[in-house]
């Protein structure tokens, strides 16, 4: 029987750069997985001779340079650029929030004239505090904006109505007066060559990482418990000590894909779509990441659709309001009462990680360990 010094909950990027990390010091690790893959939700597979992203878009962007140094040890990224659509009832709108949105939605040429029209339409909630996030959002936009491009999309997100939903989460909205369709603003962005599964493999590839797939930790948590020195637990933090200070919120989704007999279904990898009655909010074309790179007259879309979470589905986005962050810092002080365990991720630590903020704490996760 092997003595290995740590068991890894989770072969997604954060579980994998810890496991890498540690085998780098000469550690043996055992990572354990319940899906069938490796990767966590930045898995991605091909189809048709496209990488498509099982568990929607995902494009890697930072300003750190250490950390695009880091990635980039494991695949070559290409050049690709987030620049998304919005469909409002087959209007098309630039996002961000940019000086093509402002034209096409008041004709307005110059950055004078689009904010001169934000003033004005920002007015109607002049003097007021904003009480729920529709209020929130036209105070900071006004409300052609909102009613087209932001309402119907985030009621759908939330799964409850703008006037319901708490001012703060939309503190601010992305607003440029250049005519830059660029979504993010980080120095360094791409998506990798080739997918993102082959990061994860090669990270796990080392002869002092075992890896098995198809295993639920809780079926047998006491034991792995008893049989470890040291785990690290990317799974949800509350339903570790089994839900017993209460059950934290999240978000889910559900993904419709669909292969076409067409080369070119959208135009674009992401097209966001903001009215109401339309039921997803987004559909991906996956061969947009890559250039259009994939079998001719051959492509695959993904339908983004919102979901309530129950307990047994799959947790996505956790819902960070006042209650559940106060609940999180209650089960903190439990995790501070278990040091065998440590707990990293996006739902260890109950928040919403970029791909680079996952590296970032993963990293220094193990400089707290060995370091």
């Amino acid at each position: 029987m092997m003595k290995y010094d740590y068991l890894v909950v989770g072969a997604g990027l954060y579980g994998a750069t810890f496991a890498y990390e540690a085998a780098k010091r000469g550690k043996l690790v055992k990572v354990i997985e319940k899906r069938d893959h490796i990767a966590g939700n930045i898995y991605t597979k091909a189809v048709d001779g496209i990488q498509v992203h099982q568990y929607g878009a995902h494009i890697f962007h930072t300003s750190n340079k250490a950390i695009w140094q880091y990635i980039n040890q494991f695949a070559e990224f290409n050049r690709y650029t987030n620049s998304p659509v919005a469909n409002y009832k087959g209007e098309i709108y630039n996002l961000p929030f940019n000086m093509n949105t402002f034209n096409k939605m008041w004709g307005v040429a110059t950055p004078a004239e689009a904010m001169a029209k934000i003033n004005e339409q920002r007015r109607e909630m002049a003097g007021k505090q904003p009480a729920n996030l529709e209020e929130q959002a036209i105070s900071l936009i006004g409300r052609d904006i909102y009613e087209k491009l932001v309402k119907g999309y985030t009621e759908k997100q939330w799964g409850q109505k703008a006037t319901e939903l708490p001012a703060f989460i939309i503190r601010r909205l992305p607003v440029r007066l250049t005519y830059d369709n660029n979504y993010f603003n980080d120095s360094y962005q791409g998506i990798p060559i080739g997918g993102y599964t082959q990061i994860v493999e090669k990270m796990l590839a080392s002869d002092l990482i075992d890896v098995e797939l198809g295993v639920d930790f809780f079926d047998h948590k006491d034991e792995y418990l008893a049989k470890y020195p040291r785990v690290l637990f990317t799974g949800p933090i509350d339903q570790f000590f089994d839900y017993q200070l209460g059950e934290l919120e999240y978000r889910s989704l559900r993904f419709e894909t669909e292969e076409l007999n067409e080369d070119n279904h959208q135009g674009n990898a992401v097209v966001n779509y903001t009215d109401a009655e339309t039921p997803y909010t987004r559909i991906i074309e996956h061969k947009h990441f890559e250039f259009g790179k994939g079998d001719k007259e051959k492509t695959v879309i993904t339908r983004e659709y919102p979901a309530d979470w129950h307990r047994g589905d799959e947790p996505y986005y956790p819902v960070n309001n006042s209650h559940n962050n106060s609940l999180y810092k209650e089960y903190t002080k439990l995790a501070e009462k278990t040091p065998q365990v440590m707990f990293g991720g996006r739902l260890g630590q109950y928040r919403y990680y970029n791909m680079d903020q996952v590296l970032s704490a993963a990293l220094r996760a193990v400089h707290e360990e060995f370091d």
